[in-house]
């Protein structure tokens, strides 16, 4: 059932320049629908990849069949394996052939609570189900199968619900990663409790 009041982004939202996309993405909420389980939560840590030049990004070393959702048109989701562990899950950005994406990294569980404690199968805090990109795909159900998964259809996709706009948006290096990390390319919400630490 449709959340009232909710508008589900359009393309032209991630068609623009990807810093813009991960800034307006904060407070914004990612839906996704499994086997008649809807689960939720409102984006409060994301990362930017932009572009060939971008160490960190998957298009670094030019086309290739896995990276191919980089380059075509924006307002798709790139869904990837990391490390052979966790499920990873982007929102493409810009105009088709110019390979960016935003990483969605951590949630603010709103529905599908229940269906998020039995598929981290771990009792931990709600606030920390979602903390974190592999743990937010396991919460939410996502998995290769919605790589190249339409964010404007009614599977997986981002929805603006009017929330009261977020506190202070953060800017700083992103996380996980060994190269490109002089970059100030992960937009956060600075005191959420849901959001990454990144190691010292």
């Amino acid at each position: 059932m449709a959340h009232v009041g909710a508008v589900k982004l359009r393309r032209s939202f991630y068609n623009r320049p990807t810093l813009d996309v991960a800034r307006d993405l904060i407070g914004k909420v990612l839906v996704h629908n499994r086997r008649g389980v809807r689960t939720s939560g409102i984006i409060v840590e994301v990362e930017a990849y932009i572009g060939e030049s971008d160490p960190a990004c998957h298009a670094a070393p030019g086309p290739t069949t896995r990276n191919a959702p980089l380059y075509g048109p924006p307002g798709h989701a790139y869904v990837y394996f990391n490390y052979g562990v966790h499920w990873l899950v982007n929102a493409v950005t810009e105009g088709e052939g110019s390979p960016a994406a935003v990483l969605i990294r951590a949630l603010e569980p709103l529905e599908g609570i229940p269906a998020m404690q039995r598929r981290r199968a771990r009792r931990v805090p709600v606030h920390e189900l979602c903390k974190g990109p592999g743990n937010l795909t396991k919460a939410m159900g996502i998995t290769g199968a919605q790589n190249r998964e339409d964010l404007c259809g009614g599977r997986l996709y981002i929805e603006d619900r009017g929330l009261p706009s977020p506190e202070e948006i953060a800017w700083g290096p992103r996380i996980g990663i060994t190269v490109g990390t002089e970059r100030q390319w992960r937009a956060f919400l600075r005191t959420h409790p849901s959001v990454s630490r990144p190691r010292r």
